[in-house]
């Protein structure tokens, strides 16, 4: 059978996670075998919403913003690699169409319809990849610090270069843990990570072998036009671009990683509402409510009966 028992979790997390979790099997693609956890909380009935994380969080992201959609059922999968999601040992196991392909299976398999896409980081790219394979299963999409809009040139950052350092690279990410110990860095308030929080974000990358995701997730920004992400970043471009449902820009102008991209984002979608907040990268632990109203506010746009 494809779903399986989803393992324990220890006191700390269970008590910030009140949220019914699943755990799946994939049966297709690179990942065949590989189980992928999700928290699925709402009703089964109500319109879905998929909320997707990047590198290096999992579905513990989603937590604040899920609590103020209890009227919706809110499907947060973790990235194999990541979260309690299986990990695969060797960072380029991770390529990106291996990720879209890995998630939209269990979008089909769960039979999300006229769903809500709410994708930051990574999760952006994946986002837009799903909906470019499945269009007629979308129905919205929010949109927080990511980059979906492809850039003029392919260059990656500093840090994206930095993780293709043979050897200093492996040691940092794997044995030093980065950036997991360094999240509250990105942040707007730094205080937003700190304590529990950032515990919970190191718990299930822990161990050293399971620290692979990271690293392989860095390599996956795309360094030059012949790189394997370059296809299918294009693709959910796309898709994004001649899309005709309501689109939001949630976004945190203090990140030093995807701060500014905002620009091309508004140029290539002017039709996009844009909510400007103080955040860092990860503005679901600074401006929840700000996610939360702009998912809300869609589907009121989706159905305006809910107004």
């Amino acid at each position: 059978m494809p779903f399986v028992p989803p393992p324990s979790l220890p006191d700390f997390l269970s008590a910030q996670l009140p949220f019914e979790r699943g755990m799946y099997r994939l049966e297709s693609g690179a990942f065949t075998g590989r189980r992928l956890h999700f928290l699925d909380h709402g009703p089964r009935s109500a319109r879905p919403v998929l909320l997707l994380h990047g590198n290096p969080t999992w579905a513990y992201l989603w937590r604040k913003v899920m609590r103020r959609l209890p009227e919706l059922r809110c499907v947060a999968p973790d990235l194999v690699g990541l979260g309690f999601s299986d990990k695969p040992f060797a960072p380029g196991a991770h390529r990106l169409d291996s990720h879209i392909e890995a998630v939209r299976e269990l979008v089909k398999t769960l039979d999300l319809r006229d769903l809500v896409l709410v994708a930051q980081d990574w999760g952006g790219c994946i986002g837009t990849g799903v909906a470019a394979r499945e269009p007629q299963r979308i129905a919205a999409a929010v949109f927080g610090n990511t980059a979906v809009i492809r850039p003029s040139r392919w260059h990656g950052t500093s840090f994206h270069r930095f993780a293709r350092m043979p050897g200093v690279s492996d040691l940092t990410f794997r044995l030093l843990g980065f950036p997991l110990r360094a999240l509250h860095k990105a942040q707007g308030d730094p205080g937003s990570i700190r304590g529990e929080v950032a515990r919970a974000y190191r718990w299930p990358l822990r161990r050293l072998r399971d620290r692979a995701a990271p690293l392989g997730l860095a390599r996956m920004v795309p360094d030059g036009p012949d790189h394997p992400s370059v296809e299918p970043i294009v693709e959910g471009d796309t898709w994004l671009r001649a899309f005709e449902g309501p689109v939001s820009l949630v976004w945190g102008t203090k990140d030093p990683v995807l701060g500014r991209a905002l620009k091309r984002h508004e140029e290539a979608l002017p039709e996009a509402t844009v909510i400007r907040t103080e955040a860092g990268h990860f503005l679901q632990e600074e401006v929840p409510e700000k996610l939360a109203a702009a998912v809300l506010e869609t589907v009121r746009e989706l159905d305006p009966s809910t107004r």
